[in-house]
């Protein structure tokens, strides 16, 4: 195995480890990390190579949509483009199980957009640990949810990711998730929000 575990707290992740994994992807590294929806996959916003090798992992097209994940809604704004009526949903569900699908600013890198549409996923996760890593690296992660090829629901044991995915990544952060279900996702392009995938977070109020 190459990838370097870290047991991080629940509540209180430990300072000494959240530095280190910022050292490693900073360095150019990827991880897998809990969220409050299942485990992820991710990099440094700017990690082109990073990028690739979690498309290489999860085996997906260029058409996919990658999510920033971010710590508040200041980071989220500089990120990508809402109005003022998406902005209000947005607010009314997060922090938590969703993605939102939105055209990305210039603060984005263009390899991480949607080549069409140049958009890009964003979310706030309701997850200590998830957001302490954000922090930590002062900047969005370029994430996705970690559902192996053929599988439908996202990893969501430590146990279960050393064991697969040891061998292929820098970093294993082993800390418990929230939800095993991945985030459900609203796409926001074209203003009407549209799900494009249900997942943990309920969407009857768009109904």
């Amino acid at each position: 195995m190459n990838a370097k575990v870290f047991e991080l707290h629940p509540e209180n992740p430990q300072a000494r480890a959240l530095n280190q994994i910022k050292e490693i992807i900073d360095g150019g590294g990827i991880m897998a990390y809990p969220t409050d929806s299942g485990y992820a996959l991710g990099c440094a916003l700017a990690n082109g190579e990073g990028l690739e090798r979690i498309r290489k992992i999860r085996q997906l097209d260029e058409k996919h949509h990658f999510t920033l994940v971010c710590h508040d809604f200041s980071q989220l704004g500089q990120l990508v483009l809402v109005s003022n009526s998406q902005y209000r949903l947005i607010k009314s569900l997060t922090p938590g199980p969703y993605t939102f699908i939105l055209k990305g600013t210039k603060e984005v890198p263009r390899a991480t957009l949607n080549k069409k549409k140049h958009s890009v996923g964003v979310r706030i996760p309701d997850h200590k640990v998830a957001l302490s890593l954000v922090e930590a690296l002062g900047e969005a992660i370029l994430s996705c949810t970690l559902i192996l090829p053929g599988e439908d629901e996202p990893l969501s044991d430590p146990v279960d990711v050393i064991a697969k995915l040891g061998h292929l990544l820098d970093v294993i952060v082993d800390a418990p998730i929230g939800n095993p279900q991945a985030t459900t996702v609203i796409n926001m392009e074209d203003n009407e929000p549209v799900v494009t995938r249900h997942g943990a977070g309920p969407v009857d109020f768009l109904e």
